[in-house]
């Protein structure tokens, strides 16, 4: 496309990241939570938006044009900050939980809320994504009052999604999709061949069974909010005007396609492989998943004898 290195790694960060409250609506909407597959799709994405406050510090310093000084400085500070959150989180995760907690769910709202917006804000100032800030508030909440919490939030989750696509909406231009419209399609086709790539491999190194392994790659497809902010961050600062129409395009084509791949990636597969294997060879039809879910047993019926 003729541009630039800065360019080039800004459309690295839109095509890489799946979008979590995609998918978790996605796994949430097909009843695949409790799946075995699911806490390798989850850590797939934990690992994507912890990657983001090594990312984010980066193409900030590269769209300002810093010299190497201040950029170094500014993801020493950057790491520094996640990687202490990150350190309470975990360490403490247990004491936080107990200062947080609350019988009233409306205090337990508020408390969340206004810490989620405390550390957030802390983040954002120190150069750190107020995202991921929000994110490691998430990680440091267990037991109950992660439960509790979980059930409040759910309804602001869909809510705040629905809102940020229609804010999404309301800037997209659809003039200037058409001309982009093919490189979008050609990098939604890559991408979506490589997270699915992704997704089955790792399912397969955790030892979850091939359908399973194929619902893992297929769930990853999605993406959203954070190409769009990454994006937002290239067009504002002027380094390639093409980059947002592009970007809006890639993302309403996998934003679209996603759920379906979650869906129908594992039924294609295994009718490729049934039809690609004679009779009697062991198809992915006969290859059942390990036990987790409706959808595992229903699987592991075909086969009660074998684990994949």
């Amino acid at each position: 496309m003729g541009w630039g290195p800065v360019a080039a790694v800004v459309l690295a960060g839109v095509t890489w990241i799946s979008s979590s409250g995609v998918i978790a609506k996605v796994m949430g909407d097909l009843g695949r939570v409790g799946n075995r597959e699911t806490p390798v799709i989850l850590s797939i994405l934990v690992l994507e938006d912890l990657a983001m406050a090594v990312y984010l510090p980066i193409i900030t310093a590269l769209l300002a044009g810093v010299s190497l000084a201040a950029g170094s400085a500014t993801l020493a500070i950057a790491l520094g900050v996640a990687g202490a959150v990150l350190f309470i989180a975990v360490r403490f995760g247990r004491h936080i939980s107990r200062f947080v907690s609350s019988d009233d769910p409306e205090k337990l709202l508020l408390v969340v809320l206004g810490l989620t917006l405390l550390v957030a804000g802390i983040a954002q100032q120190l150069q750190v994504s107020a995202a991921v800030g929000a994110f490691l508030v998430g990680i440091a909440l267990s037991g109950e009052v992660a439960e509790g919490t979980h059930t409040l939030l759910s309804p602001l989750r869909d809510l705040f999604a629905a809102v940020f696509f229609v804010f999404f909406g309301l800037h997209t231009d659809p003039a200037s999709i058409p001309p982009v419209l093919l490189p979008a399609l050609a990098l939604a086709v890559v991408t979506a061949g490589t997270k699915i790539a992704t997704g089955y491999w790792a399912a397969k190194r955790a030892g979850i069974g091939v359908k399973g392994r194929w619902r893992a790659g297929g769930t990853l497809v999605a993406r959203g909010e954070f190409s769009i902010v990454i994006a937002g961050l290239a067009v504002t600062a002027g380094i390639e005007p093409a980059m947002g129409p592009l970007a809006t395009a890639y993302v309403l084509i996998l934003v679209v396609i996603g759920p379906l791949t979650a869906r129908y990636t594992e039924p294609v597969a295994a009718w490729v492989s049934s039809r690609r294997n004679p009779p009697g060879t062991v198809t992915l039809a006969a290859v059942p998943s390990q036990p987790g879910s409706p959808e595992d047993l229903k699987d592991q019926a075909q086969d009660p004898a074998g684990r994949a």
